[in-house]
């Protein structure tokens, strides 16, 4: 079975709707072209129970598990340090990235705030990622800046290291004039046939028209394309005039 993946999403400015997440499209679509499948997200607030509670209870059930946010300088940057709480490790002093980021500061500069981005879980493996701060890995979980063009630096640093399965594939077709109540019944006949399928079931609207795109997501080319056809079929049997692919 391929190995399987969580995000937890971390920050308070996530929560509040200041912050929109473009995190997890990215990692969902990564990970699936990776072989490991995303199971869960989940989106927490900058508070340490919080934190390590839930980091303590996804790690135990997922393959991996990466956290976005929370790594920078400022006191609600709390994600280091409440890893290394759920991992029971000290928090301490990185002589790399320390040494790294005293380097780079001009002198007098490389203060407190700065010094907590050196300071990580005993055992952390550095996420390397082109700018001065790294992110890290310990255990089964990935840590890694929320800022989205830092996270995918890190991400993409991290992915080769990463022990995937069977890349996960997707097929589609759409129908306008279709609505998800027209064919409920034989799309579900369509899932119990590809039981190793994801088919979701996604209505919309376009210059006044409505729709449905059918997506098939799984392992096996073959078998989405099967479902897909059936799908195709399925429309056509209803009116419909499929079209490959999903609406533009």
């Amino acid at each position: 079975m391929n190995p399987t993946a969580c995000i937890i999403v971390i920050g308070n400015e996530v929560l509040s709707g200041r912050t929109q997440d473009a995190n997890t499209v990215y990692l969902a679509r990564r990970l699936g072209e990776l072989g490991i499948p995303l199971r869960e997200v989940r989106i927490i607030p900058d508070v340490a129970d919080t934190i390590v509670a839930t980091v303590n209870e996804l790690r135990a059930r997922y393959d991996h598990v990466f956290t976005t946010g929370g790594i920078g300088p400022t006191h609600d940057d709390i994600t280091s340090e409440c890893i290394a709480s759920a991992f029971g490790v000290p928090w301490e002093k990185q002589p790399e990235v320390w040494a790294r980021m005293e380097a780079h500061y001009a002198p007098g500069t490389f203060n407190s705030a700065r010094q907590r981005m050196a300071t990580m879980p005993r055992g952390a493996v550095l996420i390397d990622n082109g700018h001065i701060a790294p992110g890290f890995s310990i255990g089964n979980v990935h840590v890694m800046a929320g800022v989205p063009s830092i996270m995918r630096l890190m991400f993409e640093a991290l992915a080769p290291t990463l022990h995937g399965g069977q890349p996960v594939v997707s097929r589609s077709v759409h129908a306008t004039g279709i609505r998800e109540g027209d064919i409920a019944a034989g799309l579900t006949d369509i899932q119990a046939r590809h039981a190793d399928l994801d088919l979701g079931s996604y209505p919309y609207f376009r210059d006044g028209s409505s729709g449905v795109a059918i997506v098939a997501k799984g392992t096996d080319a073959l078998d989405a394309e099967r479902a897909i056809d059936e799908v195709t079929a399925l429309f056509r049997s209803l009116g419909g005039d499929p079209k490959p692919g999903e609406p533009a």
